[in-house]
């Protein structure tokens, strides 16, 4: 059994609303991505770069005082899925390019393979989805 292995292929973790929280979920990716044999693949810095902009989005639009948001995620044999889970509501939208902020979307709508949103009952997740060909995590 190789290292790969032993790590689960569902990672997630909560994070509070405070402004370190996004350069902490980026860590935390970084590690779940070297865990799993992803830190070097050609994709792993679009990971991390879209991991940051939907957690730094989420904090910003998305998470009331005292509540947290929750990063999902999940490696299977060809794709990685990145979810923040927040409780705010609102349709997240990908903006005009000359507008002065919200570009993060443009970036994951640019860097993914996939996204999208999904309202829950309390809130909404926003997710992206990178294909990473048809390597087998335990291999």
């Amino acid at each position: 059994m190789n290292e790969t292995t032993r790590l689960p292929l569902l990672c997630e973790r909560f994070f509070r609303r405070e402004r370190r929280s996004a350069q902490a979920a980026r860590r935390f990716t970084a590690e779940a991505l070297a865990g799993w044999g992803l830190a070097e693949t050609a994709r792993a810095d679009d990971v991390l770069l879209c991991v940051s902009e939907l957690v730094t989005n989420a904090l910003l639009h998305g998470v009331p005082p005292g509540r947290q948001l929750r990063l999902f995620l999940r490696y299977d044999v060809s794709a990685l899925v990145v979810e923040v889970h927040d409780s705010g509501g609102g349709e997240p939208r990908v903006t005009d390019e000359a507008d002065e902020g919200g570009r993060g979307l443009l970036l994951v709508a640019a860097l993914a393979d996939t996204w999208g949103f999904q309202e829950r009952a309390l809130g909404k997740f926003v997710w992206c989805e990178f294909e990473l060909g048809t390597r087998s995590p335990d291999s």
